[in-house]
């Protein structure tokens, strides 16, 4: 049979083949992005309650009303934003979901959508499954001056045609870490002001940022908003990955688009999950105290990191840190992290994995993503573990 692949230069992903490295090589997964340990008892057992409740049937499509009208309370209170729950709310399988129903919805063939590079590995293939074409603006490095990424306006703005569709934000930034602060905020109102274009903000980390910093979705300016989908996720935020669920927040018209989408991609997410959701951030939930949790798993892994080659990079968000290997290889970040996993136990993630290109030389800075989402145990064993590393 003669198959006409859509995605040709497609295969396994990166966190798929590291994570059967670590399993193979009885390694410790630093690579993929997931905890090792279970959410809070009390949401385990709202979602248990909920099924032995009854709710086990399909939910709506849009999502279970009263997790809806929660998150509707939630985004009021942090970012001054009002959604109505019932035309611009929608409950997803995972932010994964969110994003891929989206831009089904909102982008068309021969549209160009502008992606902030590295970026996260869903935007690429969903872009071009619809006939668009995805332009990247690589971020400004770390330097001197600045210790983490930076957007570069520049690039993005050169970007922009009569083509240019939509642009997609990621903050807190996987893999760098980085959080949008308020120039850029006002530097994308005024790009949105001129072009009119639309703004997909994957806001998944939303409330794992550090040191004080508050995280500045899309929803807290109401230029952006009324052009934008901002997406979260519920597995990142309560430890809960592999329930896959997650919402998106856009206005009726842009929601009513995604909604025809999301219909016939999975219809509906999980009734119990949700229902236990609901229960729990309406009887429990205290999103604040999650920054606090993953800051000291932060600092722990960067405390153990300083008797080792390893040089960490400032994270303002998220649960990765990138380290920087350049005192004890310059080998490609590829080869670099196979060799950790097979010789020292450590599965990570190389940072050119996120670029369009992962073997050109641009792309492979001598930097490796580590997910600090792991038992305090754990994150020790692998400090322990680079210490004896001094080559590869």
């Amino acid at each position: 049979m003669n198959i006409k692949s859509k995605l040709p230069d497609v295969a396994l992903t990166i966190f798929s083949k590291m994570s059967q490295l670590a399993v193979q090589y009885k390694a410790v997964n630093m690579g993929q992005g997931y905890p090792d340990y279970n959410p809070d008892h009390r949401l385990i057992k709202c979602v248990h309650e909920a099924m032995l409740a009854g709710h086990n049937q399909y939910a709506p499509m849009i999502g279970v009303e009263r997790l809806r009208h929660a998150i509707r309370n939630q985004i009021i209170r942090l970012y001054g934003r009002s959604y109505d729950p019932n035309d611009e709310i929608t409950i997803t399988s995972g932010a994964t979901e969110a994003l891929s129903a989206s831009i089904i919805a909102l982008v068309h063939p021969g549209d160009e959508v502008i992606i902030i590079e590295p970026a996260y590995d869903l935007y690429a293939p969903t872009i071009r499954l619809v006939g668009a074409i995805p332009q990247y603006a690589p971020m400004h490095r770390p330097s001197v001056n600045h210790q983490n990424y930076q957007i570069n306006w520049e690039a993005v703005e050169r970007l922009i045609n009569n083509r240019t569709r939509m642009i997609i934000l990621n903050s807190p930034h996987n893999p760098t870490g980085f959080t949008l602060q308020t120039t850029d905020l006002d530097r994308l109102e005024k790009i949105i002001e001129q072009h009119k274009l639309i703004l997909l903000s994957d806001e998944a980390y939303e409330h794992i940022v550090f040191d004080g910093i508050e995280h500045l979705s899309l929803a807290t300016r109401p230029a952006l908003a009324e052009r934008s989908v901002v997406i979260s996720s519920f597995g990142k935020t309560f430890h809960a990955t592999g329930w896959k669920i997650g919402y998106c927040c856009s206005p009726k018209k842009i929601s009513a688009e995604i909604r025809k989408v999301h219909q016939f991609m999975v219809f509906s997410v999980p009734t119990p999950l949700q229902v236990g959701l609901a229960e729990y951030m309406n009887s429990y939930a205290e999103v604040h105290h999650v920054k606090h949790f993953y800051q000291k798993k932060r600092d722990r892994l960067v405390a153990g990191l300083q008797t080792t080659g390893f040089e960490p990079l400032e994270c303002q968000g998220t649960f990765f840190l990138i380290v920087n290997y350049q005192k004890i290889s310059d080998k490609p970040e590829q080869l670099v992290a196979e060799q950790l996993t097979k010789k020292h136990g450590v599965a990570t993630i190389p940072v050119s994995a996120f670029y369009q290109n992962p073997a050109h030389p641009s792309s492979n800075q001598q930097l490796l993503r580590l997910c600090f989402a792991k038992q305090d145990q754990t994150i020790d064993v692998v400090a322990d573990r680079l210490s004896n590393v001094y080559d590869l």
